[in-house]
């Protein structure tokens, strides 16, 4: 059986690799991203919030306000459920 030449490793005699050292722990990495879409969430929220309102627009040209009629109910008798009270 042939063997399939292999690299030879090289020896790390006197070699020392160096680590980087992460910018956020690990330990503390979910919180800190947590944190941060937390923060960006809240900034859009109050950006959101704090524009003026805007003009309200023409209504449609089919729109009459004085055919709307408001409802004598809440619900509609059809939809209403049948409860017994004892």
């Amino acid at each position: 059986m042939a063997q399939g030449k292999t690299k030879p490793k090289e020896r790390q005699i006197g070699k020392k690799t160096v680590e980087k050292k992460p910018l956020i722990d690990p330990k503390y990495k979910n919180t800190f991203w947590t944190a941060v879409i937390v923060v960006v969430l809240i900034i859009f929220f109050i950006v959101n919030n704090t524009r003026s309102v805007p003009e309200q627009g023409p209504y449609p040209p089919s729109y009459n306000p004085a055919s709307n009629v408001k409802p004598d109910t809440a619900v509609d008798k059809r939809l209403m459920m049948k409860t017994v009270n004892k």
